[in-house]
């Protein structure tokens, strides 16, 4: 029905009562950031004062008792008719209606329930599952940097809907625009991109060097996945941050409450816990075996003495390593620590790359320029990382360019550049000078100083990449090429400066200049 009244102007004649109820959906997009405050609580239904979920109550200052929807902050006052029944007045559009509108909210994956109170909990309703397990909700930026231990290269900032519940933090793919056809019907936000389990997480303020965005934070989750989450709001972060940290801590809590109350297998391994053993078995030794005949605490004191017994007779890692049941990777290790363990100047996979491509493969056009098979790539290096016994003639590894991109590869992924960091600056700087006996000279002196292990490895791939550039004519690989492909690769900072294409001509001169001066940089012993 459509009462006879202006908008916002109820006057002094009391609005109709609603005859027929006509429930409608917001038909805006919420506001970026929802925090059910107020919702959690169960107030007395005939008070006046109970919000029905998603709404809060306060009385104005002319007594009327208002009601505020929390994503549209629309606003509906409460009236009574003759007979003391209560009605809701909206003075934006003079509608009325017996009940305020329903405020659809994402619907949970799951509900938590707990038993502690009573053996056969009551089953709460629908929606009052689904507002009881949300936490927060809203739209913020967030992007994934670590994938369960692996760096990702890029970062890719999108916009989600966020919702965090029953300890799970989920970021939605739908976007803004399409979010809000999904709060209509709730069932259609069933697309996570990311899910974050909370348990055993870490949340903190994410550094500088981590993103150049401001309000910036930093989730890690127990699988050892990284999430970036950010928003222009500090008063939006910042309340993001208290309800994450709290759904932390409170699991955390439950986490090690459950670990006190049981025996777990990390007790096993701590020697004071070992100690506290061999006293209880000396003490049960001593003791009457008619204590506890079949019983219980016999059993556990059986399982208990197995796996002491187990973990003490437990090789070391040292002696697994050893009799060769335990190898170390090749990539990704630390140059001076590969070389210790394999006992050689140059790490025993460099050597055989180079041998190999000089063998067959120095006159390839596009030699070190063009990229292997990607997949054959990761092959050779699982193979190199789990098998001592490469053997590069292999059919498998026929492509000169699966050899020489897993050499680059191998490079890319040393912890420390060949150059190391603390060389960047001073390379740099000395690739600078102007006057070029100087320049040649700084850059030599400089090279002698790297470590024995870095110094030994960059003398010998300069000199494979010189006899590279001598078959010039057939693979079309000049200085400048082989410099271009390189210089990245041996040479970086250790973070990210913010005149990087600068700074990688200096890179990509630095590696020129050592090519061209070879015989002098690095003279024949």
């Amino acid at each position: 029905m459509q009462p006879s009244l202006s908008p916002r102007s109820p006057g002094p004649q009391r609005p109709p009562t609603p005859e027929t109820d006509y429930p409608e959906l917001p038909t805006s997009y919420p506001e970026e950031d929802y925090s059910p405050v107020g919702s959690f609580s169960d107030p007395d239904p005939a008070s006046p004062l109970a919000a029905p979920p998603g709404w809060s109550c306060h009385i104005a200052a002319d007594k009327q008792t208002l009601y505020t929807n929390q994503f549209t902050q629309e606003q509906w006052v409460r009236l009574e008719d003759q007979h003391g029944k209560p009605y809701f007045y909206n003075p934006e559009d003079s509608s009325v209606r017996w009940e305020l509108p329903q405020v659809p909210i994402p619907a949970p994956r799951s509900v938590r329930k707990s038993s502690q109170d009573s053996d056969t909990p009551a089953q709460a309703s629908p929606a009052e599952e689904k507002i009881k397990t949300l936490d927060k909700a809203g739209v913020l930026h967030r992007t994934k940097t670590v994938d369960k231990g692996r760096r990702l290269r890029k970062k890719h900032w999108n916009a989600s809907w966020t919702v965090l519940e029953g300890g799970v933090l989920t970021f939605f793919k739908d976007s803004k625009t399409s979010a809000a056809g999904g709060l209509r019907q709730p069932s259609k936000l069933s697309t996570p991109e990311y899910t974050v389990e909370l348990k055993g997480a870490s949340l903190s303020w994410a550094p500088k060097d981590k993103s150049s965005k401001k309000n910036v934070l930093e989730l890690r989750s127990r699988d050892g996945s990284e999430y970036l989450i950010q928003h222009d709001s500090e008063a939006i972060v910042s309340t993001w941050y208290k309800a994450i940290a709290e759904g932390i801590e409170e699991l955390s809590a439950d986490l090690l409450q459950r670990e006190e109350g049981e025996p777990s297998s990390v007790d096993f391994g701590s020697s004071e816990r070992l100690g506290s053993w061999r006293e209880e078995d000396v003490r049960q030794n001593a003791a009457s075996p008619s204590l506890n005949p079949g019983g219980l605490e016999s059993d556990l004191s059986r399982v208990r003495h197995k796996l002491r017994k187990f973990l003490q007779r437990r090789p070391t890692l040292q002696s697994l390593r050893e009799k060769g049941y335990i190898k170390d990777q090749v990539f990704g290790c630390a140059l001076a620590e590969l070389c210790e363990r394999e006992r050689s100047p140059v790490p025993r996979f460099v050597q055989q790359c180079i041998r190999t491509v000089e063998a067959r493969g120095l006159d390839m056009d596009g030699l070190y320029r063009i990229s292997g098979n990607l997949a054959t790539i990761q092959k050779l290096r699982y193979k190199v990382d789990h098998d001592e016994r490469l053997d590069l003639d292999d059919g498998r590894w026929e492509d000169v360019h699966v050899i020489t991109g897993a050499l680059k590869l191998f490079f890319r992924e040393l912890p420390e550049p060949l150059f190391p960091f603390s060389h960047f600056h001073q390379f740099i700087a000395a690739i600078k000078l102007h006057d070029p006996a100087q320049r040649s000279r700084c850059v030599r002196d400089l090279v002698r100083t790297l470590p024995a292990p870095n110094h030994d490895t960059l003398r010998q791939l300069i000199q494979h990449l010189c006899r590279v550039i001598e078959h010039g004519e057939q693979n079309r690989m000049t200085v400048q090429n082989v410099a271009i492909v390189f210089g990245p690769t041996l040479l970086r900072p250790e973070m990210e400066e913010a005149s990087m294409p600068m700074t990688m001509v200096f890179q990509n001169q630095v590696v020129e200049l050592i090519l061209q001066q070879c015989a002098d940089i690095f003279p024949p012993h």
